[in-house]
């Protein structure tokens, strides 16, 4: 019987050594890192142009995510709402644009093509009539593989 129990006990011992977590080769080759384009929407308050804090966060998150790729270009579309002056509407989503182009710049994007534009408030009223809130400004960041 104690003969039993030692070779059940080396069997059990045996059988669980083979079922490590990772194995070291799995722990020296690491999954390739991908370098897809990234699009990020950076919300607003109403009537502002200040990058808020979830802002930056995304900011933030983005520029970590493209980190070890190369950054081809960077695109930054700056909107508004439908409501009030189209002239005002222009002028502050040009300044949401460059809010936005100047917090990718401080979160350590590597240097880039950057592309920024405005369109106010052109577009914010769908062929139905709706004027869905657009106080943001659209990033689309361009990554390839570093070579």
């Amino acid at each position: 019987m104690t003969r039993i129990l030692i070779a059940a006990g080396v069997m059990l011992a045996v059988g669980l050594s083979a079922c490590s977590t990772t194995s070291r080769r799995e722990r020296m080759v690491r999954a390739p890192r991908l370098c897809e384009d990234l699009t990020l929407p950076v919300y607003f308050e109403p009537n502002d142009a200040q990058v808020t804090r979830d802002g930056r966060r995304a900011i933030v998150a983005g520029a970590a995510q493209a980190k070890g790729c190369k950054v081809d270009e960077v695109r930054v579309l700056g909107l508004a709402d439908a409501a009030g002056d189209p002239a005002a509407n222009l002028e502050l989503s040009k300044k949401r644009a460059a809010s936005v182009a100047a917090a990718i710049r401080r979160a350590g994007l590597p240097d880039a093509e950057f592309e920024m534009s405005a369109v106010g408030q052109a577009g914010s009223v769908t062929a139905a009539g709706q004027a869905p809130v657009r106080r943001r400004a659209d990033v689309t960041i361009k990554l390839s593989v570093m070579k």
